[in-house]
């Protein structure tokens, strides 16, 4: 006897896609569940702290606004890498380049101009083009030398990781900062407009002009609709007349400037100086909402959302339950397992051969 899958005629329904994006969100919540009943406490208790005060009350609500800005652009990152079948695990370095370089702008390149006007957009190219860099080397090594963009893009982020920890270690170090491995905070023209004490800043509003941008970039342009043949298939896309080698490098070089961009904004808007591990793990978090949101940037906006108050809220489960924060990543890995699992099913079926 033997088990064999075969690929489906026919393409999933958008309605089975939802389905199978909220069924693995409850398996997930499900073994969250036994997780922390075998730590001794109560499982609806934790999921109660997770969501109540992240969105249950104005500071909460504001905490998981400025969460979700950084995953937002990391997710649209390696979208568009995976439009094509491109697994970009790259937006972490990415993200962490464009913070470099926003604080190698603000504090060294740039440390004269006063103008927000002029200081702002110079540091978002910078951002743009660092996290653009970041995606153009395994972009190309993908498309003329056949090496495999998981690897590259994965070690590509430890490169960018250790550089900014060797800067804000060593010669970043700022002279105030009483040993602290943190840089000089950001002049007052590099840092973007603030609405209240809450964090929130105009790198949110950005982050979802950036989803519109990419919905218009995926959805109605000649990239776009190339992204999707090339996507179905590699060859039928040469055949059809794509340029594949270009059309993977220029997917990865558009992702990391978003990344990049992300990474700018967390630098100019939330923390206004570089330090190390100011970053979660946004980039490989994207991946996850990338595919709950079934690469689609309005559904991307949402999804983000939802993991910005997982993040807020696992802070509570920290503070009032004693349960380690680092739960949500195990929780983050079952839902990426259940929805592979889902996407197997919707795209195949199992069948039953008997010798």
């Amino acid at each position: 006897m033997k088990i064999k899958f075969e690929k489906k005629s026919t393409k999933p329904s958008k309605v089975s896609i939802f389905l199978s994006s909220l069924i693995s969100i409850l398996i997930a919540l499900v073994f969250l569940g036994f997780i922390i009943l075998s730590l001794g406490d109560d499982p609806f208790e934790a999921y109660w702290q997770l969501v109540s005060w992240a969105m249950g009350t104005v500071p909460g609500l504001i905490q998981s606004l400025v969460s979700m800005m950084p995953l937002l652009f990391t997710s649209l990152g390696v979208l568009i890498a995976f439009k094509m079948k491109l697994w970009n695990i790259g937006a972490e370095g990415q993200f962490q380049m464009g913070a470099f370089a926003a604080t190698w702008g603000a504090l060294y390149l740039f440390p004269n101009i006063h103008n927000p006007w002029v200081m702002i957009p110079l540091l978002m190219i910078l951002g743009a083009a660092f996290g653009a860099f970041w995606g153009f080397l395994p972009g190309i090594m993908r498309a003329y030398l056949g090496v495999n963009e998981i690897l590259s893009t994965l070690m590509l982020n430890y490169v960018a990781i250790y550089w900014v920890n060797y800067l804000t270690y060593g010669p970043w170090k700022g002279p105030g900062s009483y040993n602290f491995p943190i840089t000089a905070k950001f002049p007052q023209s590099a840092i973007l407009p603030q609405y209240g004490s809450g964090g929130l800043n105009f790198g949110i509003i950005i982050s979802i002009i950036m989803a519109f941008f990419v919905l218009y970039l995926v959805k109605y342009t000649k990239f776009g609709f190339h992204l999707e043949i090339a996507g179905d298939n590699l060859r039928a896309g040469e055949y059809a007349g794509v340029n594949v080698k270009k059309l993977i490098i220029l997917a990865m070089v558009i992702g990391g400037a978003i990344s990049g961009i992300g990474g700018m904004a967390e630098m100019s808007g939330v923390l206004f100086r570089l330090q190390p591990n100011f970053s979660p793990g946004y980039g490989y978090t994207a991946v996850i909402i990338a595919w709950l949101a079934r690469l689609d940037p309005i559904a991307t906006i949402v999804v983000s959302f939802f993991f910005g108050v997982l993040l807020v809220g696992s802070q509570q489960l920290q503070l009032f339950m004693q349960i380690p924060s680092s739960l949500i990543n195990a929780f983050n890995g079952i839902l990426l397992f259940s929805l592979l699992a889902s996407e197997v099913f919707m795209r195949y079926r199992i069948k039953v051969v008997r010798s």
